[in-house]
């Protein structure tokens, strides 16, 4: 009675764990980039807070004439999350090597 046991491999110091040819789920290929354009996206409409919101609108708008505004900053923190979303999309359809 021999047994073949595939090969485990250990991330995260044993919290993931995966057998060896095994490829990314497809709702994950979905997910990834649905849920991540999702957040980038948010952040690109309220880059600036919720200036028309009914209750904190006055609150935000006087908060952004206070401290100015950082548009640069948060473009630049856009660019990285979109840069960071597109990188795991790669990293999850590509084929594994291993």
């Amino acid at each position: 009675m021999s047994e073949n046991k595939p090969e485990i491999k250990e991330y995260a110091g044993g919290w993931i764990t995966e057998r060896t040819g095994t490829q990314v789920p497809g709702f994950l290929k979905i997910a990834f980039p649905i849920i991540g354009l999702g957040c980038v996206t948010y952040f690109l409409v309220n880059i600036n807070g919720e200036v028309s919101h009914e209750e904190r609108g006055a609150l935000v708008r006087a908060f952004n004439q206070t401290t100015g505004g950082a548009d640069m900053l948060m473009y630049l923190v856009t660019a990285l999350a979109l840069i960071f979303v597109v990188t795991v999309v790669v990293f999850a359809v590509r084929k594994s090597d291993h």
